[in-house]
């Protein structure tokens, strides 16, 4: 289960690879949904947690209900419309995520790493990065050496628990940060 500071960050992360995205053209349910599980994978790969989503199979790849219902918030709370990040969150929340990005070096490793996969991603059409997703190989803690591709994984299996994935950092803000990104995003 997420905790509060967790949720604040995975709000303004996914407004950030909102943001990101945008000038790739059309941003779908199962796009958004592929890409940040995507960045949310790279970063693991590399030692480090940003994002906090669950995933688990379903039809078009890896969904997280976590990520569905922040961005249903943020949309309730007028920060995005459809895809596009409202004048606030342009002007308000992504400053101050920048801000608490700048001279901690996790977080900056962290946004290199979502940057360089909206960059490869982003650009694709649902098709070709749900086809990207479903090719990953995944493996358990148990049997690391077996890999099964994703498209192999019956439906509804928990792809990606980040509470037991250890790590060498995770993107943290201090609380005064966290409490005007809060504010900023409506909470």
């Amino acid at each position: 289960m997420r905790k509060p500071n967790q949720i604040a960050v995975d709000r303004a992360l996914l407004l950030y690879v909102l943001a990101l995205a945008e000038p790739h053209g059309l941003l779908s349910d199962v796009k958004l949904q592929q890409l940040c599980f995507l960045c949310e994978l790279q970063t693991f790969g590399k030692g480090f947690k940003g994002f906090h989503f669950e995933f688990f199979r379903f039809a078009y790849g890896a969904f997280s209900k976590d990520l569905d219902n922040d961005l249903t918030s943020l949309r309730r709370k007028e920060r995005v419309e459809n895809f596009t990040l409202s004048d606030q969150a342009k002007e308000e929340v992504l400053p101050l995520l920048q801000k608490g990005i700048e001279g901690v070096e996790p977080n900056e490793k962290i946004k290199e790493i979502i940057d360089a996969v909206v960059a490869t991603y982003g650009p694709q059409d649902t098709g070709a990065i749900t086809t990207s997703v479903e090719s990953v190989e995944l493996s358990t803690p148990q049997q690391p050496e077996f890999k099964i591709p994703i498209r192999d994984i019956v439906f509804h299996t928990t792809l990606l628990v980040p509470h037991r994935i250890e790590v060498q950092a995770e993107f943290t803000l201090s609380p005064a940060i966290l409490a005007k990104l809060n504010a900023a995003m409506g909470y």
